[in-house]
């Protein structure tokens, strides 16, 4: 049926792109994302240059029964489109304006976060982006955006001011709470199925350094260090925003000397307050006697180097639960055969802003968490079956303190069901509703949606 409906007899889009055919010349570099363990299949892929690209490609999907998928980056697929469908890839969207005086930014829908960062420093200003600078604007903005400065300012998706996107029935929109109030909601967090974004702009802040870096302590220290961790995150003030992450290292060259073949937990730390005051904060975790204290002041621009995600393409899958609280229970099961057998553990600190509504509220879920665990497996040597039994087994503990799901820190194929954990039941019914209004017809439904 595909075949028929995209034979060479059929006009293609009119686009400035190109638009590619399985078998083409670039088909499968254009379908590639950061995560290699699921690829786009589509029926067509379209490297959309603007926005008259994208509205080209829906109209084209919408008038010949295919369905619509989105890719960026692809650092968050979660659900790879089959024959069905026809991918529009924004890569190529590249325009970004920086207004100092708004301390705003438009970035359109191929930017990363990398190209903002750099771009917003020249001003004396830094965007809420996450701990992967390479990762893309728009999907990190729709899904919530979970910052390294998190607890200061709240979720990056509470700071947009608009989005430019194209919805199933072809029509560009300009949507800001005035326009249309209950799509500007939905995109702030609702995750994708609306239409696709071709633009976003989003608030800045004055901020040109923080004070942070990373504590570690390894092997039989970790159980030890991982409570006191837990015990020092109440009461921090909000201008503190902090994880840690546990994995075995590898014995290999890329590791970092001090790490290779050993059991690690770091403590990752980023404070907007002055160096000596961060100083003070942290001098509890200090007196642990870590094995690596890199804590420093630093330039915006050098803040991905707090986490130090992997910036290569990947095979991974991943699970989490949102918490209000991490009981001593739990402890043994995330410091414990998971985290040694290949998985990454992460244990996110919330509160702060996170857990306020913003002044115009959004579709953010479970804003009273207190700590996000991350459960994620590199797919090397271990099969999907096998990286999830292990992420339930690190997660099942903390059934009873358990709200619900991050959608951001959702990796890999999950389906419906646990996109929908992502939110309140009140929240996905009226995100049913408004993508109801604007895709009546399911277009969008190449995702878990």
């Amino acid at each position: 049926m595909t075949e028929n409906r995209t034979s060479s007899a059929l006009p293609l889009p009119d686009t400035h792109g190109p638009v590619l055919r399985p078998g083409d010349v670039g088909y499968d570099e254009a379908r590639q994302g950061f995560q290699t363990a699921y690829a786009h299949r589509p029926a067509l892929t379209v490297g959309a240059e603007n926005a008259d690209d994208v509205r080209a490609a829906v109209r084209y999907a919408g008038a010949h029964g295919l369905r619509v998928a989105v890719q960026s980056t692809g650092h968050g697929l979660a659900a790879a489109a089959g024959d069905d469908a026809l991918l529009v890839a924004t890569g190529r969207m590249k325009g970004l304006r920086i207004d100092p005086a708004a301390r705003t930014a438009r970035a359109e829908a191929g930017v990363t976060w990398a190209e903002v960062i750099a771009a917003a420093a020249g001003h004396g200003l830094a965007p809420l982006n996450g701990s992967a600078p390479g990762v893309g604007v728009v999907g990190y903005l729709t899904g919530g955006g979970l910052g390294i400065l998190g607890r200061r300012f709240g979720y990056a998706a509470d700071h947009v001011r608009s989005f430019d996107l194209v919805t199933a029935d072809g029509a560009p929109r300009h949507v800001t709470a005035d326009t249309e109030p209950e799509l500007f909601w939905a995109l702030r967090g609702g995750g994708g199925g609306f239409g696709v974004v071709t633009a976003v702009e989003f608030g800045l802040v004055p901020l040109t350094e923080v004070y942070g870096g990373v504590l570690a302590f390894a092997d039989e220290r970790v159980p030890g260090a991982l409570a006191a961790y837990l015990a020092w995150t109440e009461g921090l003030p909000e201008e503190l925003t902090s994880s840690v992450v546990l994995m075995t290292w590898p014995d290999a060259p890329f590791a970092p000397e001090a790490y290779r073949g050993r059991y690690v937990m770091a403590v990752r730390v980023a404070y907007t307050g002055s160096a000596s005051e961060g100083a003070r904060l942290v001098a509890p975790l200090r007196e642990l006697g870590p094995m690596v204290d890199d804590l420093r002041v630093m330039p915006y621009a050098e803040s991905h180097t707090i986490h130090s995600d992997p910036p290569y393409p990947h095979p991974y899958d991943g699970d989490n639960a949102l918490v209000t609280s991490v009981p001593g229970a739990a402890l043994g099961a995330l410091t414990g055969e998971a985290a040694r057998a290949g998985a990454v553990v992460q244990i996110k600190h919330l509160g702060g802003a996170l857990g306020r509504e913003p002044e115009v509220p959004n579709a953010v879920g479970f804003r009273g968490a207190r700590y996000l665990v991350t459960v994620l497996s590199a797919l090397f040597e271990l099969d999907r079956s096998g990286a999830r039994a292990l992420q339930g087994e690190a997660l099942a503990p903390l059934a009873e303190v358990r709200l619900g799901r991050n959608l951001n820190h959702l990796f890999g194929e999950r389906g419906e069901l646990a996109v929908r954990d992502a939110y309140e039941p009140g929240v996905w019914r009226r995100l049913g509703v408004v993508r109801r209004a604007y895709d009546p017809a399911g277009l969008f439904g190449a995702g878990p949606f």
